[in-house]
């Protein structure tokens, strides 16, 4: 069952209703920018883990301006569309109701808005986002193995984020995000943070695919530190891995190997560890023990709930 971390409290949370009833995801978008995407993607994400769980979802976006524009990003973004919500009052019967934001807030400090796992005096120090007032600093970095079709990306910054504070647990859903409607778990996104000059959202958008590859590979507590040549660096992953998938389309299918499957589905299944899953991708690619057919299908599986568009190469030329 997927469970996600509930912002308020820090207490994972089960993301369906036991009975499998209607789940409303409510996302929110401060303004057209990276981290309003990267929110829009985790909104999506979050739909399909469900969808392929068999979990019925419902999806609004809330933004306070730029919606058309949002809305169109998230197409190029390959995001679900969303619902319209001014039907909300008449309601659908939902079971659940989740919302997903960038960091929510509890106060400001000197203008700043205050994340879970900072405190007004880490802001007032100058201490970096994402490192407590007792000056925790991030796990260490997993190694990138070089190994597969898809090591152009390492697997760099994949430390875990931080978890919100005990003293968030009992505020309203409401107070952490103005205009939700109801209550719920909180699924808190992190900002992305551009190194160096940051190109414009139509640039950005040039290569959707190597964007939303390069915001899947750094866990949604941990912000996403981007630039340049980490759009390159996926880009060139997700060529390397569409190459793979064609080739391997050219043998006799087989099924997707049990216990690969559940290695993908724990993965997704516990907080949305979308760069868990890349990482079983990338030992599938490599594993002695699988055919080419167990291959293709395993990445055409996953591809469900990534949407990278892997077999877009499928009937292309050797």
């Amino acid at each position: 069952m997927l469970r996600i971390l509930d912002a308020r409290t820090g207490e994972p949370v089960p993301a369906a209703p036991a009975r499998r009833g209607l789940t409303r995801i409510e996302t929110h978008a401060r303004g057209l920018d990276p981290t309003a995407l990267r929110v829009l993607l985790t909104a999506d994400l979050l739909v399909r883990a469900l969808e392929l769980g068999g979990t019925p979802v419902w999806t609004i976006l809330t933004a306070p301006r730029d919606q058309p524009e949002l809305r169109t990003a998230a197409t190029h973004l390959a995001v679900r569309p969303f619902e319209d919500d001014r039907d909300l009052a008449s309601g659908l019967g939902e079971a659940q109701v989740i919302h997903v934001a960038g960091w929510p807030t509890t106060g400001t400090a000197g203008g700043s808005e205050v994340a879970p796992g900072e405190s007004h005096e880490g802001l007032v120090q100058g201490g970096p986002p994402g490192e407590s007032a007792e000056g925790a600093a991030p796990a260490p970095a997993r190694e990138e193995s070089g190994e597969g079709p898809s090591a152009a990306v390492p697997r760099g910054e994949r430390a875990e984020g931080p978890a919100p504070r005990a003293g968030w647990a009992g505020d309203s859903v409401r107070s952490l995000v103005p205009g939700a409607r109801g209550e719920g778990p909180l699924a808190a996104v992190a900002p992305v943070e551009w190194v160096g000059a940051q190109p414009s959202l139509p640039a950005l958008l040039g290569d959707p695919a190597a964007l939303r590859l390069a915001l899947l590979s750094v866990p949604r507590h941990q912000p996403a530190r981007l630039d340049g040549s980490a759009l390159d660096r996926a880009a060139g992953q997700l060529a390397d891995w569409r190459r793979a998938v064609a080739g391997w389309a050219r043998h006799p299918s087989r099924p997707v190997p049990e216990p690969v499957r559940g290695r993908l589905r724990a993965a997704w299944e516990n907080d949305l560890d979308l760069p868990g899953v890349l990482d079983v991708l990338r030992d599938v690619a490599c594993a002695p023990d699988l055919t080419d057919g167990a291959r293709f299908e395993t990445y055409a599986y996953a591809d469900r709930l990534l949407a990278l568009d892997l077999a877009h190469d499928l009937g292309s030329p050797a």
